[in-house]
């Protein structure tokens, strides 16, 4: 059976990990990734590395993505990713295609497909995120897709009301969460000296614009900038830095500043590969920001979240997560009581047993329909 794997950031590779390692080791599938997006960019850590060092057969590459960050420069990448994967789709066919979540070169590349009937897996479809147009685009893909692997019973019942079809909807919990009871963590000193992060306490933190309430994210960029700031003097701040969203690079811009003004106790991480982020949860004190992993993984290494803005707005939460909107006072306050909590021990509510196996199995049967 023939499997293509669509990836076009650091944050979906990181999460199909687990899958990818048992369709490489199954002689039933013959896999080939697709990389795309942000891991061929050199500003975004040009992850396709990482890729490689996985010892993949078949890595196809596809460039297509604009240096600028406004509104016309994704809607150009978006333009640019379409048309480049329509030859793509043309000269390449496969059994089954997986994409996953919501980003914008995902949507481009699944929109592109569509005449050409590719059938699609979709992982981590159903969900709501009311701060970031991601939820438009995880939509369209949902009703492109054939399979599809939610992380919660609700999502599939979203998802299977958007299809309009109760068949070829599983819910399998989060993948990323695979193997999570059994994970160890770097040593913590290997792991501090391999990124130059002190031996104390630290905050770890993750900002992306708000994709729907543009025009606010100036604003925004500098009310994180300045509780930050605060918060520096508190806490070491271990900082990994934004996807490429519209106008993302208003939250690079206050990142660098804060970093100039409080060099000692920040440390910026364009990119720690899944291990590494991974390994850095398990030694934070706590989460900041407003990415998905503080929603869907943080509860699973006892960790608290507080979460800033509406971008994760809509999404299931676990209790391990306290929301504040973009203002650097109320952030600070925020982080000041989460900080005093002792370890989360609640359910993580996007955790299932054997997530990767249950999709194996499933495209094993799909591929007899």
């Amino acid at each position: 059976m023939k499997i293509g794997i669509l990836t076009s950031s650091r944050s979906d590779y990181g999460i199909y990990l687990p899958l990818l390692k048992k369709l490489k080791s199954d002689p039933f599938f013959q896999l080939e990734i697709i990389a795309f997006g942000t891991h061929l960019s050199s500003i975004h850590g040009y992850t396709l590395t990482d890729i490689k060092k996985e010892g993949f057969k078949t890595i196809h590459r596809i460039s297509s993505l604009e240096k600028d960050d406004s509104q016309y420069g994704i809607s150009k990448s978006y333009g640019n990713t379409a048309v480049k994967f329509s030859e793509f789709w043309k000269n390449h066919n496969f059994n089954l295609v997986f994409c996953l979540g919501d980003r914008f070169e995902m949507s481009a590349a699944v929109q592109s497909s569509i005449p050409y009937g590719v059938p699609l897996a979709h992982i981590h479809g159903g969900e709501t995120t009311l701060g970031a147009i991601d939820n438009v685009y995880r939509h369209q893909i949902t009703l492109a897709s054939k399979l599809h692997f939610t992380a919660t019973d609700d999502y599939k019942r979203k998802v299977q009301r958007l299809t309009e079809n109760m068949k070829y909807v599983y819910s399998v919990g989060a993948l990323s969460l695979e193997g999570i009871k059994d994970y160890k963590p770097i040593n913590r000193e290997e792991f501090l000296k391999a990124f130059q992060i002190k031996n104390e306490p630290y905050a770890l933190i993750t900002f992306h614009p708000e994709t729907v309430a543009i025009d606010l994210n100036k604003d925004y960029a500098q009310q994180m900038r300045m509780a930050l700031e605060i918060l520096s003097a508190r806490i070491n701040l271990v900082i990994t830095m934004p996807n490429a969203d519209t106008l993302g690079s208003l939250y690079r811009t206050q990142i660098h500043l804060l970093k100039d003004k409080c060099s000692d106790n920040v440390v910026l991480v364009e990119n720690f590969g899944k291990g590494n982020y991974f390994s850095a949860m398990h030694y934070s004190k706590l989460l900041i920001g407003n990415t998905s992993s503080g929603i869907i993984e943080a509860a699973s290494f006892g960790k608290h979240v507080v979460n800033v803005g509406s971008r994760q707005k809509g999404r299931a939460q676990s209790k391990n997560t306290f929301n504040v909107d973009f203002k650097a006072t109320n952030i600070t306050n925020m982080v000041d009581t989460v900080i005093k909590l002792p370890i989360f021990t609640g359910e993580n509510i996007y955790f299932k047993e054997k997530t990767v196996d249950t999709i194996i199995e499933t495209i094993k049967m799909y591929d007899k329909l």
